[in-house]
């Protein structure tokens, strides 16, 4: 099965569905993502921007979901950014704390007004 994010006219991920993977395939057997965008379109609309996306992250470096954004130059969808502190890995566009959680094997959160990590309670 094939995966597309529909997205808005500011590049956030507003829905995800899953067509058949006959659906993207030109007649020679080869996917194409264009085909998957214009089957999308078929049924949501022809305004809608559809892109594909994948759970193995192959595709755009991360599984849409709802409110992730996509960035056209990292070629990459992002999750919403969890703390303002927080910074984004461009290796893997997902966000991490600016400092590193402890591995004393305690279970902890995040205190955003201290930029720490505090044990959880």
């Amino acid at each position: 099965m094939a995966h597309f994010a529909r997205v808005n006219e500011d590049w956030i991920v507003e829905q995800v569905i899953v067509i058949n993977n006959d659906v993207i395939k030109n007649n020679l057997g080869i996917e194409c993502d264009w085909l998957g965008e214009q089957f999308c379109q078929s049924i949501c609309g022809a305004h809608t921007k559809w892109i594909q996306t994948s759970y193995n992250g192959r595709i755009y470096k991360n599984y849409a979901g709802i409110g992730y954004s996509f960035d056209p130059h990292r070629n990459a969808f992002i999750p919403p950014k969890p703390y303002k502190s927080w910074l984004l890995n461009e290796d893997t566009c997902r966000w991490g704390a600016p400092v590193p959680y402890p591995t004393d094997g305690k279970a902890y959160v995040w205190d955003e007004n201290a930029i720490r990590w505090v044990l959880a309670q």
